[in-house]
């Protein structure tokens, strides 16, 4: 547990279970664009041992902006991805310790904010547009993923 200015933070580390075959999928962030998924097979040096392996799937957004929202941005040329970045989770979750009960997250980054790639389809961007009505140019706000900006 690492303990800042008051704030419980529980650190987990560990690996699931596996049956025979089974892929299990570890982080999937849509913001990078990013899926990182493991399973046990068998060791090329030994056969009867078993070894984690993980596979990285990046895809990296052909044209992708510098600022996702803003449609006139230049290209994005740089990609950067940080395991801890991708495999942080900032939601609280309560936690017992010693008979109390704490809020605590997976991550002690969570404040900063995330350089995302692409749209993420669970989270609602806009952008403003010059719009002429009438002669006269208003600056309009457009969602630019609707589907999660309006409810059904």
């Amino acid at each position: 547990f690492l303990l800042d200015l008051g704030i419980t933070y529980l650190v987990l580390a560990g690996y699931p279970q596996y049956s025979e075959d089974e892929e299990y999928v570890l982080v999937d962030n849509k913001c990078k664009c990013v899926t990182v998924t493991s399973k046990f097979v068998p060791s090329k040096e030994n056969p009867d041992e078993e070894i984690l392996e993980r596979n990285i799937r990046i895809i990296v957004p052909l044209k992708a902006r510098e600022n996702i929202s803003d449609p006139l941005s230049p290209l994005r040329t740089t990609f950067v991805y940080s395991m801890t970045d991708l495999c942080k989770k900032c939601d609280p979750v309560e936690v017992e310790l010693g008979g109390e009960i704490h809020q605590a997250q997976q991550s002690t980054s969570c404040e900063e904010p995330e350089t995302c790639y692409t749209y993420n389809r669970d989270k609602c961007y806009t952008t403003t547009f010059p719009f002429l009505y009438h002669g006269e140019t208003r600056h309009v706000k457009a969602a630019l993923t609707p589907a999660s900006c309006y409810a059904d």
